[in-house]
């Protein structure tokens, strides 16, 4: 292996009242570095400021005001760090902190200079240590939890493995905190058959993810070819085993038919700005034949954006989402031109892309 990215959840990282579990961190520091010491980087992506800052503040439940969090944050970022700092100094490792928002992502330009700065890292033999910056995030511009953060930077930098540690084994067909008969699943090759489990949002009190959120992680991974595996970060000999391929956990296997990091991007990473609602004639040639959407398909535009923003495309009969794509045109000209064939659109508007959505620009859902 090239690249591992590890995350960890805040109750991976705190106990229920703040206080580091150092011996949770220890193991992975250890893992972190024998990893290094084979010639495999690794990416730390950590949880856990709000629960260090609540800590120092003795409040033991995670606040629901959007300027406590922050302040919060702001109080436990540095004390993580040097937590981090310290265990791997200790194990011959250099680390650097990165804090990252969800604009970081969203936006490509953004997104593509996180990529630099992260490969610069590595080349130079740094651990890098990140986490959202919730400091400045609000509810409305936020990963919510770093499980989506995890698997985008595994995604742009390529990694070959994604661990997302838990405080439970893996995934199971049910919450086997209120389930007894709940059994874990040891392996995932479809996601069609996930539906048939009970995966819940359950979050603990100084937390904000759940095992849903672990699923979709390992999802938008394995569709950029990276393997992932949900296991128990509380148990010293789970993630090592992880590492050397041991069943243990829920493993998710690379599927089929990779997908560019572009659309990954698209698809996962780009918030959508509005609708384009299609009829069967574009629902079809978008799904089968892989082309672009033209303005003479488009039944209906709905919200307002701009050139460059994603859309959800959606078929007129029954709503099922068809994908998403960036526009080549505006919302108000989108309306205008809506049902036009391409040679009304060139005699009438006399120049302007033929496109609404060129197929380079677009991923299917």
């Amino acid at each position: 292996m090239n690249l591992v990215v590890l995350k960890l959840g805040s109750s991976i990282v705190a106990d229920e009242r703040g206080e580091v579990r150092a011996e949770v961190l220890e193991h992975v520091c250890d893992e972190a570095a024998r990893l290094r010491a084979a010639g495999t980087d690794v990416v730390l992506v950590t949880s856990g400021a709000i629960a260090r800052g609540l800590r120092a503040l003795d409040r033991d439940v995670r606040p629901r005001a959007m300027e406590e969090l922050q302040a919060a944050s702001a109080i436990g970022q540095a004390r993580l760090f040097r937590f981090y700092e310290e265990l791997l100094h200790q194990r011959g490792l250099a680390s650097a902190q990165v804090l990252l928002t969800y604009l970081d992502i969203t936006d490509r330009g953004p997104y593509l200079n996180v990529r630099r700065t992260l490969a610069k890292l590595l080349e130079w033999g740094y651990v890098p240590v990140v986490n959202e910056n919730d400091t400045t995030a609000t509810d409305e511009i936020s990963f919510g939890d770093n499980d989506f953060l995890a698997a985008q930077l595994a995604i742009l930098l390529g990694a070959d493995l994604l661990v997302l540690l838990t405080d439970i084994d893996g995934l199971y067909s049910a919450d086997p905190r209120i389930d007894s008969s709940a059994e874990l699943v040891a392996e995932v090759t479809d996601f069609e058959q996930l539906e048939r489990l009970e995966i819940g949002n359950a979050r603990s009190a100084i937390g904000s993810g759940g095992m849903r959120s672990k699923v979709v992680a390992a999802e938008m991974a394995t569709a950029a070819g990276i393997e992932a595996v949900i296991a128990s970060g509380t148990s010293t000999a789970a993630l090592g085993d992880v590492l050397r391929g041991e069943p243990v956990g829920t493993r998710f296997r690379p599927r089929a038919g990779v997908t560019s990091s572009f659309k990954l991007w698209l698809k996962y990473a780009r918030p959508s700005r509005g609708r384009l609602v299609v009829d069967a004639g574009a629902q079809a040639a978008l799904r089968d034949r892989g082309t672009s959407l033209l303005p003479v398909g488009i039944v209906a535009v709905e919200g307002d954006f701009q050139v460059d923003d994603a859309v959800e495309v959606v078929a007129a009969e029954g709503g099922a989402a068809v994908g998403k794509g960036l526009v080549q045109r505006s919302s108000g000209d989108l309306r205008r031109i809506a049902g036009m064939k391409t040679q009304q659109l060139l005699e009438e508007l006399g120049g302007g892309p033929p496109e609404a959505i060129h197929r380079d620009r677009f991923v299917l859902d």
